[in-house]
C-alpha cells in the first residue's frame, strides 16, 4: 500500500515558508506591481517543475493530482497571510499583500485565507492520498469544487465593485486560474464514475414508494430548507435596499456588515438569492418526488459552497478588521450566530442524507437494469 501522501505532493507545501520569504523580498525590491505578478508566475512554473521531478511523473496519469499539489502550496501561503494579518507571525507576506493585493487585508480576505489554508488544504491532502491509493475522491472533490468556486467568485466580484476597485493591480490577474482551473476540474469530477450502492430493485422501489409522512427525516429537512429559503430571500431584499421597516431594522440592528463598502457581503447575499435559493427549491422538489439522481452530486457542491460562504460571512461580521459601525452588535450575537449556523447546517444535512440513504434518488431505469441482471 502506498503512503497517504506521496513525497511529490508534500514537497511544494514544505517550501511554502521559504518561498513566502522570497516573494516578500521580491515585493520589497520591485518597482512595479507588474513585477509582483511575474514573480507569482515564476513561482507557479517552479512548482510544476518540482512536482514533475520529485514524483517522476508517476501521478500525472490523473492531471488533477498536479492541480491539488499546486493549490496545496497556495493554501499554505494563504494560511501564512491570514496568520500574519492577525498578528500571530510577521515578516512573511506583509509587503506583497500591502503592495500587490491590499484587499487580502480586509476581514473577508483574512477569512477566506483561513478557510483555504485549513479546510482546502485538508481536502487536498485527502484527495492526493486517494489518488495515490487509487481510491475514489469524487465526493471530496465535489465538496471542494463548490467551496472554491463560491470563495473565488465572491472575492473577485467584491474586489471589482467594492472600495478596492480602484486599487487593483496586475497581481489581481493571479486569481484568474482559480476560476478557469476549477471549471475544468469540475468537468473531470462529474465525468468520474459514481459509486452506486449495492441495492436490489425491490429495496429501491420500496424506498421510493414511501410517502413524505413516512420519511420524517426528509420532512424535517424540507421544513429546514423552507426556512432557509425564506431567510435567503429576505437578506437578498435587504441588500437590494428594500424600503420595508423590517429590512431597515435588520440591516442596522442585526447584520450591519451587509452595509460594508467592501461589497463582499452584498455580493454574497445576491449570489445566495439568485443561485442558492433556486437550488433550495429544487432540493425540496427532489425530496418530495423520487428518482432525482442529480441531487446527491449537486448537494455536495452546494454544501461546500454554503459552508465556505457562511464561515467567511460570520467571521468577517465579527472580525476586528471590519470597521466598528459594520460589526455585529454584541447584544444580537447569539441570534446572529444561531441563524447563520443553521443556515450553514441545512445543506450539510441534505448532503449527508443523500450519501447515507441514496435509494430514494436512484433513477428507476437503474433499478430495472439491476433487476434484469439479477434474474439472468
Amino acid at each position: 500500500m502506498q503512503l497517504p501522501a506521496a513525497p511529490g505532493a508534500l514537497a511544494p507545501s514544505l517550501l511554502a515558508i521559504p518561498v513566502a520569504f522570497g516573494i516578500n523580498g521580491a515585493a520589497a525590491l520591485a518597482d512595479s506591481p507588474l513585477a509582483l505578478m511575474l514573480t507569482g508566475l515564476l513561482v507557479s512554473a517552479g512548482l510544476f517543475s518540482i512536482i514533475f521531478f520529485v514524483s517522476g511523473g508517476s501521478h500525472f496519469q490523473d492531471p488533477l493530482f498536479c492541480v491539488f499539489v499546486v493549490f496545496s502550496f497556495t493554501s499554505i501561503v494563504d494560511l501564512i497571510i491570514s496568520l500574519e494579518e492577525d498578528g500571530f507571525i510577521s515578516g512573511f507576506m506583509e509587503v506583497y499583500v500591502r503592495e500587490g493585493e491590499p484587499y487580502l487585508r480586509t476581514a473577508h480576505g483574512i477569512m477566506i485565507c483561513y478557510w483555504d489554508g485549513i479546510v482546502h488544504y485538508g481536502l487536498y491532502l485527502a484527495m492526493m492520498a486517494a489518488i495515490g491509493q487509487r481510491r475514489s475522491y469524487r465526493n471530496l472533490g465535489l465538496f471542494w469544487l463548490g467551496s472554491l468556486m463560491m470563495s473565488i467568485v465572491v472575492f473577485l466580484l467584491g474586489n471589482l465593485i467594492g472600495k478596492y476597485s480602484s486599487d487593483l493591480s496586475p497581481a489581481f490577474l493571479l486569481n484568474l486560474p482559480y476560476i478557469l482551473i476549477p471549471i475544468w476540474a469540475g468537468v473531470r469530477l462529474f465525468q468520474q464514475p459514481r459509486a452506486l450502492p449495492c441495492l436490489s430493485p425491490e429495496k429501491v422501489a420500496e424506498e421510493q414508494r414511501k410517502c413524505l409522512y413516512q420519511r420524517p427525516q426528509d420532512l424535517g429537512l424540507i421544513l429546514l430548507l423552507l426556512l432557509i429559503a425564506a431567510f435567503t430571500f429576505f437578506r437578498g431584499m435587504v441588500v437590494l435596499d428594500c424600503p420595508a421597516d423590517s429590512c431597515f431594522e435588520y440591516i442596522y440592528q442585526h447584520e450591519p456588515y451587509l452595509r460594508d463598502p467592501v461589497a463582499y457581503p452584498k455580493v454574497q447575499m445576491l449570489i445566495y438569492m439568485f443561485y442558492v435559493l433556486p437550488f433550495f427549491c429544487l432540493c425540496i422538489y427532489g425530496l418530495v418526488l423520487p428518482g432525482c439522481s442529480w441531487l446527491p452530486d449537486w448537494s455536495l457542491v452546494f454544501a461546500g459552497a454554503v459552508a465556505q460562504a457562511q464561515f467567511s460571512h460570520v467571521g468577517s461580521s465579527l472580525h476586528s478588521r471590519t470597521p466598528f459601525p459594520y460589526q455585529t452588535p454584541e447584544d444580537v450575537w447569539w441570534s446572529f450566530l444561531l441563524t447563520n449556523v443553521l443556515y450553514a447546517l441545512g445543506p450539510q444535512l441534505l448532503a449527508l442524507r443523500c450519501l447515507r440513504c441514496p435509494a430514494f434518488f436512484l433513477p428507476a431505469t437503474s433499478a430495472s437494469l439491476h433487476g434484469g441482471k439479477k434474474h439472468q
